[in-house]
C-alpha cells in the first residue's frame, strides 16, 4: 500500500552518533530506496536524522522533512513530486537531489541560505529562478530539463554548473560567476562562445553536441588561464581543416579534447605549424629549395664547384631594416672589386625611393617570386614584414663564374635559412647601438609607416641577443651609429679575410 511503518524504519536506520544537542546517542542516517513508498508521514517522529535517502519511491508529499532541524542531505530523486521544499527548513540543509520528478518550475529558496549542492535534473522546468538568496551553493545540476536561457545566477558562488540537454541558444547570464571551474552546457542549441570570456578560473567546458561551427569563436576562450578540458565532439566545428591542430595552438594550456588527452608532441606540432620558432621555418625553407632544385634538371652548379674543404667563398651582412647594410654592401664591392660583386636579393615588395631594380634588388610579383621557388631558382628564402626575399642561385652562379665572391645584405630570417645550406658565409652583423637616432634616422627618410618603424627598433635587442647567447652564430659585429667609422672597421676585417 506504499504506507512506511516502524519496521521498514528500523531496517534503514544506520550511524549511530551524538545527537545535535549532544546529550544521546540517535541514529543520524535513514536509508530507504526503492520501497515504492507513496506515505512516509511516519518520520515526523525522527527528528534528529541528518541523513535521509528516500530515492526510487513515489513519494510525492516531503512535509515530514519540517519536523527534522537537524537535517543535512535529502535525496529524494527518482518520485512524483510535482513541487520541492514545501517544508520547514532545516536549518543547515547542504545538499538536496530532486532529480527525476516531475517539477515543472523551481521555488524561492531564499529560507535554505545553507545549501551548497542542488540536483534538479530529469524535470520540466523552464526557469532558473529562486535562487538570490543562496549563498553558500557552489554545486547546481538541471541538466534534462526545457531551459531556453540561462540566467537567475547573478553573484552566486557557484563552482560546477550543469546545463547539459536542455534547448539554450546562447551564453549568457555567466558574467558575475566568478568562481565557476566546471561548465557542462551539452547537447543545447548554442552557436557561439560569446560570453565565456574572463571566467579566470574555468577549467573544464563541455560543450559536445551543440551549433558551433567556426574556429574564430575560440578567440573568446584562448584567454581562460585554468582551463584544461573542453569537449566540442558533435560541433560543425570538427569538421573544419586542420580543426586539431588549431584548437591546441589556440588553447596551449588544455590536456584533454574532445575526451582525448593532448600529447606533449601535439602542442609542438601545433606550435610548428601556427606559430612556428625562427629555426622551424628556416628549416623548412631550406628543404623546400632542395627539394624543388632537386626536381629540376641535372645540370653542374659553378657555384658548387669548389671542393667542400674550401666551400664557395661569401659575405653576408646582416641587420635591421634601414640600418646602413645596402650602402656598406655597394661600397664594400666598389673597394674590393677583384674579390667581391653585389648579389641582389628577389623581393615582393615594391622599390624604395632611391632603390634601382637590378643594382639594388630583382623587384618581381608575388606571382613570379612562387614560379621561382616552384622552380628551384632560390638557394634560400625569407619573411619580412609581410614581404618575400629570396637569394637566386642564378645570380650566386653568375658571379662564380667571374671567379668572385658575392656579398649580399639580409635580415636575419635569411640568414637562418642560409645557415642550413652547404654555403659556410662570413655573417658579419651590422646594428646600431643608439635606438632614438636609429629610430630618427628611419622617421626622417619617410618611407616607413610608425608600425614598421616599431617593428624594426625593437628588433635591434632580438640582434645583439642573438649576438650574445649564441657566441659565434655572426663572425663579427659592427656598430652602424656612424656609417664612415662602420666602414673603416669593416673593410679592415675585409683585409683580414682575404689576407690582404
Amino acid at each position: 500500500d506504499g504506507v512506511l511503518d516502524e519496521d521498514t524504519v528500523a531496517e534503514g536506520l544506520h550511524k549511530l552518533g551524538l545527537s545535535a544537542s549532544g546529550i544521546e546517542y540517535v541514529y543520524l542516517n535513514l536509508s530507504l530506496s526503492g520501497r515504492e513508498l507513496s506515505d512516509i508521514s511516519i518520520l515526523s517522529r525522527y527528528v534528529h536524522l541528518q541523513k535521509l535517502e528516500l530515492s526510487y519511491n513515489k513519494i510525492n508529499d516531503l512535509s515530514c522533512i519540517s519536523h527534522m532541524p537537524h537535517l543535512l542531505e535529502l535525496n529524494a530523486s527518482n518520485n512524483e513530486l510535482t513541487t520541492y521544499f514545501l517544508f520547514k527548513p532545516p536549518k543547515n540543509l547542504k545538499e538536496v537531489d530532486f532529480s527525476y520528478n516531475q517539477i515543472p518550475k523551481m521555488q524561492d529558496l531564499s529560507a535554505y541560505q545553507s545549501l551548497t549542492k542542488l540536483f534538479l535534473d530529469f524535470n520540466n522546468i523552464e526557469e532558473i529562478r529562486g535562487l538570490e538568496k543562496c549563498h553558500s551553493l557552489t554545486h547546481l545540476s538541471l541538466s534534462h530539463n526545457r531551459l531556453v536561457a540561462i540566467g537567475g545566477l547573478e553573484n552566486l558562488p557557484i563552482k560546477i554548473l550543469n546545463l547539459s540537454f536542455n534547448q539554450i541558444e546562447k551564453i549568457s547570464g555567466l558574467d558575475s560567476l566568478k568562481t565557476l571551474q566546471k561548465l557542462d552546457l551539452s547537447s543545447n542549441k548554442i552557436t557561439s562562445l560569446e560570453g565565456l570570456e574572463e571566467r579566470d578560473l574555468l577549467e573544464m567546458i563541455n560543450l559536445e553536441d551543440n551549433q558551433i561551427a567556426e574556429l574564430r569563436e575560440l578567440e573568446y576562450i584562448e584567454d581562460l588561464p585554468l582551463l584544461r578540458v573542453l569537449n566540442l565532439l558533435k560541433n560543425p566545428v570538427q569538421n573544419q581543416t586542420d580543426y586539431w591542430l588549431f584548437v591546441i595552438f589556440k588553447l596551449l594550456q588544455l590536456t584533454e579534447l574532445d575526451l582525448k588527452k593532448i600529447s606533449v608532441e601535439e602542442k609542438v606540432a601545433a606550435v610548428n605549424k601556427y606559430d612556428p620558432p625562427p629555426e622551424v621555418v628556416a628549416a623548412e625553407d631550406h628543404m623546400a629549395q632542395v627539394m624543388y632544385s632537386v626536381l629540376q634538371p641535372h645540370r653542374i652548379f659553378d657555384s658548387t664547384l669548389p671542393s667542400l674543404d674550401t666551400p664557395y667563398p661569401m659575405l653576408v651582412l646582416v641587420g635591421p631594416l634601414a640600418c646602413g647594410k645596402r650602402e656598406l654592401t655597394h661600397k664594400i664591392c666598389r673597394e674590393f672589386n677583384n674579390f667581391f660583386r653585389y648579389g641582389p636579393c628577389h623581393t615582393t615588395r615594391a622599390a624604395y625611393f632611391g632603390e634601382d631594380n637590378r643594382l639594388d634588388y630583382y623587384f618581381v610579383s608575388q606571382e613570379a617570386f612562387d614560379k621561382m621557388v616552384n622552380t628551384g631558382k632560390f638557394i634560400a628564402t625569407y619573411k619580412y614584414s609581410g614581404y618575400y626575399y629570396g637569394l637566386g642561385r642564378d645570380t650566386v652562379e653568375s658571379i662564380a663564374r667571374e671567379g668572385l665572391a658575392t656579398c649580399v645584405h639580409l635580415e636575419i630570417e635569411g640568414v637562418r635559412s642560409l645557415k642550413n645550406t652547404y654555403f659556410k658565409p662570413r655573417y658579419i652583423l651590422l646594428v646600431p647601438t643608439n635606438k632614438e637616432v636609429y629610430e630618427g634616422h628611419l622617421r626622417r627618410k619617410g618611407l616607413f609607416s610608425r608600425s614598421e618603424i616599431e617593428e624594426a627598433v625593437s628588433r635591434v635587442d632580438m640582434y645583439i641577443k642573438i649576438s650574445q647567447d649564441f657566441p659565434g652564430y655572426f663572425d663579427a659585429v659592427i656598430n652602424t651609429d656612424e656609417l664612415d667609422e662602420a666602414f673603416m672597421e669593416l673593410s679592415f676585417l675585409v683585409k683580414a679575410y682575404l689576407g690582404l
